[in-house]
């Protein structure tokens, strides 16, 4: 299988809502430029100053359903009414070329990309507490009560799936946790 570091690498970040996945990966992205995300697509559609392509792929509902039914998905979910994937074709054209690959998605997505790329290197990102997470949470002061009580109980679940990943890293310390997953994918 390799090292995480093997080039054509694919990279799965995961972890529960609000525990900094999205930050941490856009750090990584700023200080090494040879990583390439995949841009994940919906059927959802675009908000103001979201583009086609780099925000999101934005894919009508008939074209999502016929590349899920040609295998077209690493993994595909269906989300307040929309569907979102991350599209084959583009990882496995960077991962060919040599390029190491990440993925940011939820937890459902991580084990489906386990079942369909199994080579993939896996990091489940924790929060240092659970309060923690809350307050990450609560912070964003975007969600009602009702939304933020649902976003903590799917959280309670998704920690406990942190054994079925190839690393765990806790998010505490921003630059700490940086350099912890840049040691775990040997950027050094």
């Amino acid at each position: 299988m390799g090292s995480p570091s093997t080039p054509g690498r694919l990279t799965v970040i995961s972890g529960p809502s609000g525990v900094g996945k999205g930050t941490l990966v856009d750090a990584l992205l700023q200080r090494h430029p040879s990583l390439w995300l995949s841009v994940s697509a919906t059927t959802r559609t675009p908000r103001p100053g979201e583009i086609d392509g780099v925000t999101y792929r934005f894919l009508d509902r008939e074209r999502f359903e016929t590349q899920v039914q040609a295998g077209g998905f690493l993994e595909w979910a269906k989300f307040a009414g929309n569907l979102y994937g991350t599209p084959r074709g583009p990882v496995e054209e960077h991962l060919a070329q040599g390029h190491p690959v990440l993925l940011e998605i939820e937890l459902e997505g991580a084990r489906q990309v386990r079942r369909s790329f199994p080579a993939g290197f896996q990091v489940f990102i924790k929060p240092p507490s659970f309060e923690e997470l809350e307050r990450r949470i609560r912070g964003r002061g975007t969600e009602l009560e009702e939304a933020i009580q649902r976003r903590l109980a799917r959280a309670h679940q998704e920690l406990e799936a942190e054994t079925e990943f190839d690393a765990v890293l806790v998010n505490g310390d921003l630059e700490q946790a940086i350099s912890s997953l840049e040691a775990l994918l040997n950027l050094g």
